[in-house]
């Protein structure tokens, strides 16, 4: 078990409290500054700087590419250096893409300033990730909180901060700050983050360091059958949140002879995340394994698609849609943070960070791999589209029943089943 310091964890409660919170709110100002500027670097590259479409798809796989491809180096650096300095570095780099983002007016110039965005969140997220996983397991026998409830309030502050991000985007551009103004206001947010983690994230290494490079610990990860087959799994379970951004536009067009409804269908995600991620853990954790949660979360994840064919059409053209929006976050609030609470279940402390990476990483090529074979499905008769991306979280769920069940620490009323 990690060693906290007592400020953090000991028989002092409060300081752990305040230690995830600080974790917790780094993640809601994150998204924030993030989505304050995401969902119009499309329109800025095209109708702004004058790019082909298809030069306006390379620069945002490649931010993709530099931020989720690249996970699995961040969560290395966390291992050998301890959270504090990796995260100040995220923030530091996050600071200097938006601002170069905010004057660039060239295509190497912007793929610059991208693909610095997307490593600084590569050296970011891995480390606050990985370190609130260690502190809510670290926790459990300290508060009885069980960890799966800690990361559903982390997973909740992200989507809060993703539902107001694009909304601070849009109040800028409305007032007449365009794109530029955008990005400044994000690196500000991050100017914040950086100063809060520069002030309060212990400075003192928080466990036995890594030995330092050791060829042989990616080796050993890739025979940990286990947390593979924990990738695997979770792998199914992205390829179908992707969906959100590949079928379901189709559908939507299909239904409704535009794509004006995406914003409402994302907008209802994300509150539904705000308003029921922590009831619904809560009921959780009291009546499944984690294992259970995630098989359960891929099962509802699957009931979506299969009811988009089922769901009645004509004046209620957006219900299809809609369903298959509720049934996957509801999935995704299941199986989330029943996976990142399984993590370190499964790997050694020491090279948590390496393992959360490696998970955001492996699932990441998975999306591309996905997203290519499903995107050949699109033009295929209904039925048949929505079959297929069934099955994938389907196959996912019986991939999750082979994991061993993951340990919590229920309370005195709480029930495991399995």
């Amino acid at each position: 078990m990690t060693a906290y310091p007592e400020s953090v964890t000991g028989t002092d409660a409060p300081g752990l409290t305040s230690y995830i919170r600080l974790l917790t709110t780094t993640q809601f100002a994150f998204n924030i500054g993030f989505y304050a500027v995401l969902p119009y670097l499309a329109a800025h590259l095209g109708d702004g700087l004058g790019m082909a479409g298809w030069l306006v798809g390379l620069v945002l796989g490649l931010r993709t590419f530099s931020q989720q491809g690249l996970f699995v180096v961040g969560g290395a650096l966390t291992d050998r250096y301890g959270p504090r300095p990796v995260v100040l570095a995220g923030c530091v780099l996050r600071i200097a893409g938006f601002c170069w983002l905010a004057v660039a007016g060239s295509t190497a110039t912007v793929i610059g300033a991208v693909l610095l965005i997307g490593f600084a969140a590569a050296l970011f997220s891995p480390a606050v990730e990985s370190e609130t996983a260690r502190a809510a397991v670290a926790g459990e026998s300290v508060t009885g909180t069980p960890r799966a409830q800690v990361l559903a309030v982390f997973s909740a502050a992200g989507q809060a901060g993703a539902f107001i991000g694009p909304l601070l985007g849009s109040l800028l551009l409305l007032l007449g700050g365009g794109f530029r103004s955008a990005c400044l206001a994000g690196a500000l947010v991050f100017v914040g983050v950086l100063a809060g983690h520069a002030r309060l994230m212990p400075r003192g290494p928080r466990r036995a360091p890594a030995a330092g490079p050791d060829a042989r610990v990616p080796r050993r990860l890739l025979a940990n059958r286990p947390f593979l087959l924990l990738c695997l799994a979770y792998s199914c379970y992205l390829v179908s949140y992707n969906q959100l951004y590949l079928a379901l536009p189709v559908e939507v067009e299909r239904a409704t002879g535009s794509q004006g409804a995406l914003g409402v269908l994302f907008a209802l995600s994300s509150l539904l995340v705000v308003v029921a991620q922590l009831p619904l853990t809560r009921w959780s954790v009291r009546r499944m394994a984690p294992r259970t949660a995630l098989v359960a979360g891929l099962a509802v994840v699957a009931a979506g698609f299969a009811a988009v064919p089922l769901a009645p059409g004509g004046p209620a053209g957006l219900l299809p849609g809609a369903v298959l929006v509720v049934l996957l976050t509801l999935g995704q609030m299941l199986l989330v943070p029943a996976t990142r609470g399984l993590v370190p279940d499964l790997v050694d402390d020491r090279r948590l960070g390496l393992a959360t990476g490696a998970l955001s990483s492996v699932s990441g090529l998975a999306v591309l791999v996905g997203s290519a074979a499903t995107g050949t499905l699109l033009d295929t008769p209904g039925p048949v589209l929505w079959t297929v991306l069934a099955a994938v979280p389907l196959a996912g769920a019986g991939v999750a029943l082979t994991l061993p069940c993951g340990r919590r620490a229920p309370g005195p009323d709480t029930t495991v089943t399995d």
